[in-house]
């Protein structure tokens, strides 16, 4: 395993574990992050996540042991290789539960834009961020030339990738990126939000990050309004809301007991994403 998980107070943390490599990014990593994430939102105990790394690094970015065959996937007559990256981005899009993402060092290439699907992005005031794919002679993978112009705009997120330098946390969080927090406190500033998070009710939390992620894809607001008219149809007939409502009014912690991984109601239009190809 190239990762490390554990399971505290509703919360999962997702350690990314090869130090002695800066934790770059490789196959196995892949899978294992995939396999990772497939636990942790089938495991209802888990109502939000946080991805981090082991040693001094968080992502050096794609493995380069390889040297100059790393990004060289055959001929161009063969059938077409799946960027590894954008695998395992759009399984974060899928995830149901609140992903932060604890930069506690360098997060460059495939190091960084893994994040760009995650919810919140905190990064240590010791951190480095780079989008370097221009310096690598690629582009940017992952489905960041998705993600990032949503997150940061078209402008800012043409800049990074066209100059392709190695930034401050700073300057990220100038750009909208990242929050910047101070170093010694970043595991315990993610965990405190992620137990904030967790103390809410799951399958609300599980449908509104997916309302907000899948929104992103649509043509006219109507569709959203459909959306959000099913799922408060859904939501607000189930034990959930009644509780949210009594135990508001009784002053007391609510006692939550809908289960994302078998209450979560199908409320978003049928269309199927398309194909790969």
């Amino acid at each position: 395993m190239t990762l490390t998980i554990e399971v505290d107070n509703h919360v999962a943390t997702i350690t990314l574990n090869r130090p002695d490599r800066l934790n770059a990014f490789n196959v196995q990593m892949m899978r294992d992050m995939i396999s990772a994430l497939d636990e942790t939102d089938a495991d209802d105990n888990v109502r939000a996540v946080i991805v981090t790394g082991a040693g001094r690094g968080f992502c050096a970015g794609a493995d380069l042991e390889s040297g100059d065959q790393t990004f060289d996937h055959g001929a161009a007559d063969q059938p077409l290789k799946r960027d590894g990256g954008g695998m395992l981005t759009l399984r974060i899009f899928e995830s149901v539960k609140p992903i932060i993402a604890a930069i506690n060092g360098p997060a460059v290439g495939v190091g960084i834009t893994m994040t760009l699907p995650m919810d919140i992005r905190l990064a240590s005031d010791q951190a480095k961020i780079g989008f370097v794919f221009s310096k690598r002679g690629i582009v940017p993978e992952a489905a960041s030339s998705w993600f990032l112009p949503r997150l940061v705009g078209m402008p800012t997120a043409l800049e990074w990738c066209y100059s392709g330098r190695v930034m401050s946390a700073a300057d990220a969080a100038a750009g909208g990126l990242v929050r910047v927090v101070p170093h010694d406190d970043l595991l315990a500033t993610a965990r405190s939000m992620a137990e904030e998070f967790a103390a809410n009710a799951p399958l609300s939390t599980a449908l509104t990050r997916q309302m907000m992620w899948r929104g992103l894809t649509f043509d006219h607001p109507m569709q959203a309004h459909r959306t959000d008219s099913r799922a408060i149809s859904a939501l607000g007939r189930g034990p959930d809301a009644k509780e949210g409502v009594v135990s508001f009014l009784e002053k007391r912690a609510p006692e939550w007991g809908q289960r994302p991984s078998v209450d979560t109601p199908d409320v978003f239009p049928q269309d199927p994403p398309p194909p790969f190809s």
